[in-house]
């Protein structure tokens, strides 16, 4: 049984409104989700994935050549984060953990404003409740309990299964299949559950928490995991940002409505390392990430595109020329990036001084002195 959990990428449990070959499949339950969705929404949509791949492959160079301490590349899983941050109303809070560039794309926040936090500059250059987008939290799964708190603050205040659908809110969290081993995540499941949360628990399972595969992780397919807390969980395609769009817009309108958590679990595949301090060819096989490659998200909507609207090479030109200013953009606003003070980690981190921490930055500082001083 175990054997067969990562292959299961269709059957009736799992929705999928665009074949990786960009035939659009019609859905009785979910295509009422997507009927606003025309050849100009679904170019925007590819724009979207484009350009988030786009400067996420140029800050994966960037880390490469010593300007970003680390990079978390999000390589494949556009259409999951693009199709569910486009389901998303402005009176609505995002939480993500420290992948979620896609969504913070759809919420507002300009790509410059995340690589302070991989150059090691700033926390997060943006304000969460101007975008409705928490700031990144790199503790695994600890963004669950944080965002079932504020989707049971959206409960007692009343701004769920309001008469006027406007004045309802949702949240929505991120987190990855490796996160669903975590603690934290399952405490967050059974408090929503309780409470009747508004909260969409948004599982991107890319198959690999860091080395480890999700049948090491889980004996059962992970959105089955929410009937044990008395909620709903559903499959979709991860790499179908109609798919994606179409059944987040229900998950959030389960919420808004007063109904309660749900559960989502986007099937998709992470294309590149887990981190850039990760090698993933010592742990996985070429020929499946090869198989991948032809399930890309951004491949199936150009096809479709191409195919069933008649779409032309001038929009696919325009994106790339819009992909290469915002890289060069990205780019340049990372390298002008100021060098943060030495005694940043004393000065950032204690609220209030003390004789030790004064002592430490002292002799900090005269050590730090002494490079300069000998000319290194």
């Amino acid at each position: 049984m175990l054997a067969g959990l990562r292959a299961t990428d269709s059957g009736d449990d799992f929705v999928q409104l665009m074949t990786p070959e960009g035939q659009r499949v019609a859905n009785p339950e979910f295509d009422r989700y997507v009927t606003d969705v025309d050849a100009d929404a679904l170019k925007a949509l590819h724009r979207d994935m484009a350009l988030v791949r786009r400067f996420d492959r140029e800050a994966n160079a960037l880390q490469r050549q010593g300007q970003l301490g680390i990079w978390v590349p999000l390589l494949g899983q556009e259409a999951a984060q693009i199709g569910a941050g486009r389901a998303m109303q402005p009176q609505d809070m995002a939480f993500p953990s420290y992948r979620e560039h896609g969504i913070a794309w759809t919420r507002g926040v300009d790509p410059t404003e995340l690589l302070g936090i991989f150059r090691g500059t700033d926390h997060g250059a943006w304000d969460p409740r101007e975008h409705g987008f928490h700031l990144y939290t790199i503790v695994i799964g600890n963004q669950v309990l944080n965002a079932t708190g504020y989707a049971m603050g959206q409960r007692f205040e009343g701004r769920v299964g309001g008469e006027d659908p406007a004045g309802n809110e949702a949240t929505i969290c991120f987190f990855g299949d490796g996160a669903t081993s975590q603690g934290d995540v399952h405490e967050g499941f059974v408090w929503a559950a309780v409470y009747d949360a508004p909260v969409v628990f948004y599982c991107q399972n890319n198959q690999w928490a860091i080395s480890e595969p999700t049948e090491r992780q889980s004996r059962v397919p992970l959105y089955r995991r929410a009937a044990g807390y008395g909620f709903p969980g559903i499959r979709v395609d991860g790499n179908d940002v109609l798919a994606c769009l179409a059944v987040t817009r229900w998950a959030l309108e389960e919420c808004r409505s007063g109904n309660g958590p749900v559960l989502v679990e986007a099937f998709t595949y992470r294309m590149d390392a887990h981190t850039t301090s990760d090698d993933p060819t010592r742990y996985r096989l070429a020929d499946e990430l090869e198989l991948w490659k032809l399930k890309d998200p951004i491949e199936r909507v150009r096809v479709n595109l191409v195919r069933e609207h008649g779409v032309g090479q001038d929009h696919f030109d325009a994106v790339q020329a819009e992909s290469d200013e915002l890289a060069a953009r990205f780019r340049r606003f990372c390298v002008e990036l100021p060098q943060p003070a030495p005694d940043r980690m004393f000065s950032q981190v204690y609220a209030e001084g003390s004789a030790q921490v004064d002592a430490q930055r002292e002799a900090f500082l005269a050590y730090h002195a002494s490079f300069e001083e000998a000319g290194r």
